[in-house]
């Protein structure tokens, strides 16, 4: 069973079970929210909207139509998001563009993402930085606009460019988009 607060108006009713809805979150009839999620306060959810499970979705954020979001994904306090890389007041695209948020991925507060790209599994977007294009799964971007400045494991250390964790000395390989130990 999910948990909506009092003051939360869901339309949907496509919530899974351990899921936590909170105060003043707007989520309307056609989005689909998975198990187990937090959906903090004031938070907007469009109708073409899908939300995996595991996924905490922080304060002030807004989910436009066309976002996918998969499981076990963060995403930070007022997250901003687009769908319409030309918006017109009053003028409609025939089709939102899509944009998807792969598993494990997180998203920094404040962070601005483009319409239409993919966020790769486990990849990383550090706070107030501004992601013009589609990244790579295990990858850390952070800036304005965001550029590749390194990788992360799916437990969150971070590692160098050079693939090698400063802090153990542990190097890495980086092959099919996907982060190793050098070691196995």
């Amino acid at each position: 069973m999910a948990f909506i607060h009092s003051s939360a108006d869901v339309q949907t009713e496509n919530i899974g079970k351990d899921t936590y809805v909170w105060q003043n979150t707007v989520i309307l009839k056609g989005a689909k929210i998975g198990q187990n999620c937090n959906i903090n306060c004031n938070v907007f959810i469009e109708n073409d909207v899908i939300v995996g499970d595991n996924v905490t979705v922080k304060s002030g954020v807004q989910l436009w139509d066309g976002i996918s979001i998969a499981d076990n994904v963060f995403i930070g306090p007022n997250a901003t998001f687009t769908n319409d890389i030309v918006p017109r007041s009053k003028q409609y695209p025939a089709a939102f563009s899509k944009t998807i948020i792969c598993i494990g991925a997180s998203v920094g507060a404040n962070a601005t993402i483009k319409a239409g790209i993919t966020i790769g599994d486990y990849a990383m977007i550090g706070m107030g930085s501004v992601l013009t294009k589609s990244i790579l799964p295990y990858t850390l971007w952070y800036g304005n606009p965001a550029t590749h400045k390194g990788y992360i494991t799916m437990k969150g250390e971070i590692i160098d460019l050079d693939l090698i964790d400063k802090k153990t000395g542990k190097q890495y390989v980086y092959i099919n988009n996907k982060l190793e130990s050098a070691n196995g």
